[in-house]
């Protein structure tokens, strides 16, 4: 908004209309009693906005004005080294709705602080962070996110990959909305695995998308809001697939899926019957097979468990163990009384995003420290289950 510019139409207006010819000067009360009739004094209180830079020690730093207007002119765009033999996905969230939570939620004045909402994506071995936005009802996410897309065999990295080569690539795009209130505590409101491949059947390569967002843990199956998503591929396919191919491709993937777990579950049976005649007293044991993530979903614990790449930052298993026992612990919200111990495992990009957990102390400094182990060099167990005697520290074996 150019402030200056348009108090000089003012006053430019209000000497050729308003004032007699008589009158040679204006007074402050009348130029004010102008730009108050034609809403600029409004205007330009509603694009105020404070800035107060106060480091960790809560000592100011360099000085700065203490406020400044809001350039509402369209943005620059930086440029972005895009390599023209690639795919690309270009993923663009246009704005959220009902989320009902934040319904009574009142507008955040100027340099108020409020609590806000961050979505956190990963591809890949691709990860994105957007901006924070105001928390409301329905959130102004107003962010474009470019995913590269190619093979990881070998050969074919550096080769365009087509239509019939992207569907056969089923990872899913994660999508972790997390929430910061105005004290920097940060809550997990939502996890989602957004199934991409629909945009091959677009004819011009594009496609939208309303996500609705579920909650976490006891929430699962309650609705959080709903998030407006547009894909769109770079460069453009020279030939779509047609529906019923992707739909087919879908079909396979979740019977083989199904059959992958139905296997396992075959396994766990035997091995545990097997853990059972070892010696009477495990029937006593507390073991934990399977774990529901933050969606609700059973899963293995094994699958919990990776290799976490650490590059030259953790050389040593010690190492590992002091990263991993300075993250934050939370207790898991529950609803209603019960001393029972209450658990919440998370998917990595979830546990990551919000940068702290919600399961005893000592099961995730144990996955988490042998995660590191595994990297550096040592065996890896082709089953892992959770192990508690009575009373006892959990074993994970």
């Amino acid at each position: 908004m150019d402030v200056h510019g348009r108090i000089r139409e003012v006053l430019a207006e209000t000497i050729r209309e308003e004032l007699a010819p008589e009158h040679q000067q204006l007074s402050t009360e009348d130029l004010i009693k102008a730009l108050r009739q034609r809403g600029i004094i409004d205007d330009v209180m509603k694009e105020l906005k404070f800035v107060t830079d106060v480091n960790e020690t809560g000592r100011t730093l360099a000085p700065k004005s203490s406020t400044h207007f809001v350039d509402r002119e369209p943005p620059v765009l930086k440029k972005t080294n895009i390599d023209p033999t690639r795919r690309y996905l270009y993923l663009q969230v246009l704005g959220g709705k009902a989320f009902l939570d934040h319904l009574q939620e009142p507008e955040p004045l100027p340099g108020q602080i409020c609590s806000t909402f961050t979505l956190c994506l990963h591809f890949r071995n691709q990860r994105f962070r957007s901006k924070p936005v105001p928390c409301a009802c329905e959130p102004d996410f107003q962010d474009g996110f470019l995913l590269e897309i190619h093979k990881d065999s070998l050969g074919d990295g550096s080769k365009m990959v087509d239509a019939t080569t992207m569907l056969s690539i089923s990872d899913p795009v994660h999508m972790v909305l997390i929430k910061t209130d105005t004290f920097g505590e940060t809550t997990l409101v939502a996890s989602y695995f957004l199934e991409w491949r629909s945009v091959l059947a677009a004819e011009n390569g594009i496609t939208n998308v309303a996500v609705e967002l579920l909650g976490v843990g006891t929430e699962s199956k309650v609705s959080v809001g709903v998030l407006n998503i547009r894909l769109e591929m770079y460069p453009q396919l020279n030939k779509t697939l047609s529906s019923e191919i992707i739909s087919t491709q879908f079909t396979l993937e979740r019977q083989k899926t199904a059959e992958k777990e139905r296997l396992f579950l075959v396994y766990a049976k035997q091995w545990w019957r097997e853990y059972l005649q070892i010696r009477p007293t495990h029937n006593t044991r507390l073991v934990k097979i399977f774990a529901q993530d933050e969606n609700g979903v059973n899963r293995p614990v094994c699958s919990y468990v990776r290799p976490l790449r650490a590059g030259r930052l953790l050389d040593t298993p010690r190492q590992a163990a002091r990263f991993v026992s300075v993250l934050g612990h939370e207790r898991a919200a529950v609803i209603g009384g019960g001393g029972g111990k209450q658990e919440q495992w998370c998917t990595l990009l979830a546990f990551l995003c919000r940068n702290k957990y919600l399961l005893s102390r000592v099961i995730v400094k144990t996955m988490l420290t042998f995660c590191a182990v595994f990297f550096l060099g040592l065996d890896w167990k082709p089953l892992c289950v959770l192990e508690q005697k009575q009373k006892e520290s959990p074993i994970l074996g």
